[in-house]
């Protein structure tokens, strides 16, 4: 009987739906768990600080483990952790004597889940025998584009017709999606990398250059995207006046518009393309977005450039793991874990450094924003000399 490839397609194209969900519907909710429950802002800045350290922490779980427990397994968990983390967020709170310690449960029970889809879904979309992986590797990661955009829209509109002090529903609509998606990964042809012990160890991959260069790309994906999109709303408010809540639902959301655009274009006309070549241009106009968004004196320029740096960073983070996967093809799921490690190391690293210095700089945010100009910088290098190794073998 043929394999349905479809089916495994779809429902990674819902894990990465999830994932946004997990990483987006929280930040919305901030300033109503201060309200309802008293949490201080200081504690709540704790929380995307947790889901990103449980995300790294799993990262290097996969990279040991998963392999021994089985793709399927964990894929399936992934689902299972989404679906109880997003209905908890509903009921926990409510009924720990810390409706804190309640909120940190769920947020690291989906985190969970989240950084089980970052390390797996691409890897097993790699092993499917789809034509032009590439292309497919960039339509799929658009996928946390359109969902991070549904999850902001919807629930805004949710929030506007039944009001906020409804989420609780919400959350509970929201947890359907893993939900559902618990089926098709229990059910879809999964293929593996690679065959038992066939694999790359993990000191095998440090053994290789090019596992080094791959790495520093992912963590300048990483910190090229975020360093900027945490810093969207900031310059929507700056740019147009809007209060700070249109700021934070509209400056995310263009950016990530821009991404997912960036992402489709490449999974439709990616074939016909030099990835190498495509990424290098992307990451020049990365650089030009930072220097445009940081040295013009004009708000709506700003804005612009905020707004075009997410269609460039859009092929960074896909672009990276089609590079490296190739060039490593014994790699496995060590590799892949290690990619979504740097990755999400450079997403924390990078909005810091811009908040750094922007402090240090008397709140001039403008100032933080060109010192993160250094990682498009660091990536088209990294590029560059990648392209120049690989040419000589």
């Amino acid at each position: 009987m043929q394999k349905n490839y479809r089916k495994t397609l779809l429902a990674c194209y819902l894990g990465f739906i999830t994932q946004a969900i997990t990483a987006n519907f929280a930040p919305l909710l901030f300033l109503k768990f201060h309200a309802d429950w008293g949490v201080s802002l200081g504690k709540i800045a704790l929380i995307p600080t947790a889901f990103f350290l449980t995300q790294i922490f799993i990262d290097l779980f996969c990279a040991r483990f998963v392999d021994r427990i089985g793709y399927r397994r964990c894929i399936v968990l992934s689902e299972v952790t989404s679906c109880l983390g997003l209905a908890g967020l509903a009921f926990v709170p409510d009924l720990t004597g810390d409706p804190f310690a309640g909120i940190m449960l769920c947020v690291v029970v989906y985190a969970v889940g989240s950084g089980l889809i970052e390390v797996l879904v691409s890897p097993i979309v790699e092993a499917c025998p789809f034509e032009h992986k590439d292309a497919v590797m960039s339509l799929l990661h658009s996928f946390y584009c359109w969902g991070c955009v549904g999850v902001i829209l919807l629930s805004t509109l949710f929030f506007t017709a039944f009001g906020v002090e409804n989420w609780r529903w919400l959350a509970c609509v929201w947890a359907l999606v893993p939900l559902y998606n618990i089926y098709n990964f229990a059910t879809c042809p999964i293929e593996r990398l690679t065959e038992d012990g066939q694999g790359m160890t993990l000191g095998q991959l440090f053994k290789t250059p090019v596992f080094w260069i791959s790495l520093l790309l992912m963590v300048c994906a990483g910190a090229s995207e975020l360093s900027m999109a945490q810093w969207a709303s900031a310059f929507t408010e700056a740019a147009l006046g809007f209060s700070k809540t249109v700021g934070d639902l509209a400056g995310p959301c263009l950016f990530a518009v821009a991404m997912g655009l960036s992402r489709v274009l490449y999974g439709k006309y990616g074939p016909k393309m030099n990835l190498i070549r495509f990424m290098i241009g992307s990451g020049v106009l990365c650089l030009c977005c930072y220097l445009l968004a940081s040295l013009s004196k004009n708000p709506v320029l700003s804005l612009i450039g905020c707004v075009c740096c997410g269609f460039s960073v859009g092929i960074m983070w896909p672009g990276t793991i089609s590079v490296a996967s190739p060039r490593l093809p014994k790699g496995g799921t060590a590799l892949f874990a290690m990619l979504a490690m740097a990755g999400d190391l450079g997403g924390a690293f990078g909005p810091s450094l811009v908040g750094a210095v922007t402090q240090r700089a008397g709140d001039n945010l403008q100032s933080g924003m060109l010192v993160g100009s250094v990682f498009p910088l660091a990536l088209v290098a990294a590029l560059l000399l990648l392209n120049r190794k690989t040419g000589k073998e």
